[in-house]
């Protein structure tokens, strides 16, 4: 997925609330929007190269938006609106092989009392939520870096949809390269981890693909092994 926005570089000083950080761009600081709720405390350092873009403030509070981070001399994409694109173009574009051969592709789709990411219709139907990864210790991936009670609700709905006849994903979208492998993150939210071990032993396929990830361009790049 190629970008068309205005970019900017700077350095991150601090992000006093969730959503907005403040950015030293050429001496001058700036506030942007953290497309992300995660709480990214490994990333957010000061001093840390950041990659924003600009845009029109008619329709925003903010005039830029944090959109990667360098850790160790490599960008970090760290929109969480971002991973959902990208599944949906590596699944139009053949580049997930486990979820080749369908021939819709719906988004946004309602199952029972949630809202999943994906249905795919073919010779049979496929239900898939995307969740994507920013969390990174010495090359080995981690989700979620906060605790979610969400994504607990999501994935008693993928064990229901495969309990009720259907295919069930969890898909990881890591956003980082290079990434070795994947695991729950069992210290920050063990809830999340046992859900997600059940919900394997009960028949959900759990997938992690790892992304190219430049300032012009992410992508789906490959598969990577999972731990739980």
């Amino acid at each position: 997925m190629k970008f068309n926005y205005d970019t900017f570089y700077g350095t991150f000083i601090k992000r006093p609330n969730r959503f907005i950080a403040h950015i030293d761009i050429n001496g001058q600081e700036v506030i942007c929007h953290v497309p992300n709720t995660g709480r990214m405390r490994e990333l957010l350092i000061p001093g840390v190269p950041v990659m924003l873009s600009r845009h029109d403030t008619t329709t925003r509070k903010t005039e830029y938006e944090l959109r990667m981070i360098m850790k160790n001399f490599k960008w970090i994409s760290i929109d969480s609106q971002l991973p959902n694109a990208l599944a949906h173009e590596a699944i139009a574009f053949n580049l997930i092989s486990e979820l080749q051969g369908y021939r819709e592709i719906k988004r946004e789709v309602t199952y029972n009392n949630s809202r999943l990411d994906f249905q795919l219709i073919g010779e049979d139907t496929c239900f898939i939520e995307v969740k994507g990864v920013t969390l990174e210790k010495d090359g080995w991936c981690y989700f979620p870096d906060a605790p979610t009670e969400r994504g607990r609700k999501h994935m008693d709905e993928l064990i229901r949809a495969k309990a009720e006849g259907y295919r069930s994903v969890l898909l990881f979208i890591i956003q980082i390269e290079d990434a070795r492998g994947f695991s729950p993150n069992w210290t920050t939210d063990k809830a999340f981890a046992d859900k997600l071990k059940a919900a394997q032993d009960k028949g959900v396929e759990i997938l992690a693909y790892n992304c190219h990830v430049s300032p012009d361009e992410v992508y789906v790049a490959g598969r990577v092994p999972i731990i739980i």
